[in-house]
């Protein structure tokens, strides 16, 4: 990696803290006006004990069960109704459904006020592939995977369908470990899940051969192998993951693995513009304490030279004028706007590190017109300073709203 790579790598963590570039999300128009809204709520298998959304690795067939609701606690359930079930391999081939001919209920789950109306035998509500015989085939998958479907309608279209995957390994106690996935809100941005650092109930996946969604906090029984635990991003471009967000988990029989993400949601902080600061308001707060503490920075002019200001006007006038022909000359006009942010306590001193950085790269550098490394560097700072200044990117001491596409 490069020395400047290292350089934003490095602005990036620590302005992490108080604010971030913002996420850019591009939407489908056409493609969301005529989408059919997706069907609420999730399914999930279980044993016969119908106790918990945790199992995903069955000794036989006849040990898999049904259930489903909300996705997690004050989330939607499944619409109240009747709903046709089907068994597939995991590329889709129908291994078992409850809509084949001569099945005698096409729609065997019930949902009422969200939730399952009882627990569901998956063998017992379908009619085989092959032979019309009860039940569902065996899936050719060498992992012994399947996928069941539940749809409100017979076609089992995508909106109108939940699907859950599960694992058949047969014998009296096929081996397992146990995957723990967590997620906090790191309000001091430091990756670190502190003891007075909420719990979130998040979306998150676990893939090997095998797919799950689930929501956190979540401990998962599976069939020993490598997987990939990753986090949903939500639909609110304003949160930041603060850690990884996809971990590799060798799973190996009778361990758990535990795996945390956290996240920080970024908004306002009070920051105010270069504008405000050479308007009649903010030249009525600089005093000349804040000319004092400004005559103390590496702030440039466009040329380079230092720029010491004694008074209001002329601090003015360089604000007015600063422009990146020079990015030293306005990287300086923004550290300057947020260290009077800060100094009249408009801002709360999270942003120091940053302009500690922006201070002594413009004690190294005061002449950055031409491209490279150093250019690069401060502009990046520059920017990071311009959006806190125009109020858009400090962390949050508490979550934000979030959702997630379903």
């Amino acid at each position: 990696m490069s020395a400047v790579s290292h350089q934003l790598n490095r602005i990036f963590r620590q302005i992490l803290t108080p604010l971030v570039l913002p996420a850019v999300v591009s939407l489908c128009a056409s493609t969301m006006a005529f989408a059919a809204p997706p069907l609420p709520g999730a399914i999930f298998t279980t044993d016969s004990t119908c106790t918990g959304v945790n199992l995903n690795i069955y000794g036989s067939k006849d040990a898999v069960y049904l259930d489903g609701g909300p996705a997690h606690p004050g989330a939607a359930g499944l619409p109240d109704g009747c709903y046709c079930v089907r068994i597939t391999e995991p590329n889709g081939t129908v291994l078992g459904s409850s809509t084949a001919i001569g099945t005698l209920n096409p729609r065997p789950v019930c949902v009422a006020n969200g939730e399952f109306a009882a627990c569901y035998q998956l063998a017992a509500l379908l009619i085989k592939t092959s032979d019309g015989s009860a039940g569902y085939d065996d899936t050719s998958n060498p992992g012994g995977e399947y996928k069941v479907w539940v749809s409100n309608e017979e076609t089992f279209l995508n909106s109108s369908t939940k699907t859950d995957n599960f694992k058949v390994k047969v014998g009296d106690k096929p081996p397992t470990g146990t995957i723990c996935v967590a997620k906090f809100y790191d309000a001091n941005a430091d990756g670190i899940h502190n003891k007075d650092e909420l719990a979130l109930i998040w979306k998150v996946n676990l893939l090997d051969s095998i797919n799950l969604d689930r929501f956190t906090p979540q401990c998962l029984i599976l069939d020993p192998d490598t997987y990939t635990v990753s986090e949903y991003g939500p639909v609110e471009g304003n949160w930041l993951p603060t850690t990884a967000t996809s971990v590799v988990c060798p799973l190996v029989n009778g361990t758990t693995m535990n795996v945390e993400f956290g996240n920080v949601c970024l908004g306002a902080g009070g920051g105010l513009t270069l504008g405000f600061w050479s308007n009649k308001n903010g030249q009525a707060l600089t005093g000349a304490d804040d000319l004092g503490m400004l005559v103390k920075l590496n702030l440039r002019n466009v040329d380079g030279s230092n720029f010491d200001p004694t008074a209001c006007t002329p601090f003015r006038t360089w604000l007015l004028s600063a422009t990146a022909v020079n990015m030293a000359y306005m990287l300086s006009a923004q550290l300057a706007a947020m260290e009077l942010n800060v100094f009249n306590a408009k801002v709360n001193g999270a942003v120091n590190a940053v302009m500690a950085e922006a201070n002594a790269s413009l004690g190294a550098n005061g002449c950055t017109i031409a491209a490279g490394a150093v250019r690069s560097y401060q502009e990046a700072l520059k920017n990071a300073l311009d959006r806190a200044n125009n109020n858009l990117t400090f962390v949050q001491s508490t979550p934000c709203s979030y959702t997630f596409a379903d």
